[in-house]
């Protein structure tokens, strides 16, 4: 493997541009858990599309938290716990701007649930990425 492909899947980096591709895999994965168990729960367990909604995007952040410490941004400079609780806190603001959206989208738009899950997905994705790197796991560049 060559030292610029290792660097920006193996090695730890800081640099803004790999994390944000790598973080853009791993919202790719954690966005597929979420709509996943959105429409199981909703087409098949009957659940309301917002609590679907909202217990899927907390199966993706449980996914994306464990990920993301790992590969994307490593190690903040808070204890795991807190950590964890500033991580989830990020992702409840996603989750009141994944709510909203789907539900304006789907209820005052007259869009198929499913779609209004895409649209909402790009904006929250940009949320808690900006709000991750910058609130959480602020270290300077390597």
């Amino acid at each position: 493997m060559n030292k610029q492909l290792k660097d920006i899947l193996v090695n730890k980096s800081g640099n803004l541009f790999v994390q944000l591709l790598r973080y853009t895999f791993v919202g790719g994965l954690a966005f597929i858990v979420d709509v996943g168990l959105l429409f199981i729960l909703t087409e098949y367990a009957a659940f309301y599309y917002l609590v679907s909604a909202t217990c899927s995007f907390i199966a993706g952040l449980l996914v994306n938290y464990y990920i993301s410490t790992i590969w994307v941004f490593g190690s903040s400079p808070y204890k795991k716990g807190i950590e964890f609780v500033l991580f989830a806190l990020v992702g409840l603001i996603g989750l009141g701007l994944n709510d909203l959206l789907i539900w304006v989208f789907t209820e005052k738009c007259g869009i198929y649930y499913m779609l209004s899950k895409l649209l909402t997905a790009v904006l929250v994705y940009m949320w808690n990425f900006l709000g991750r790197r910058y609130l959480i796991f602020n270290k300077e560049n390597d």
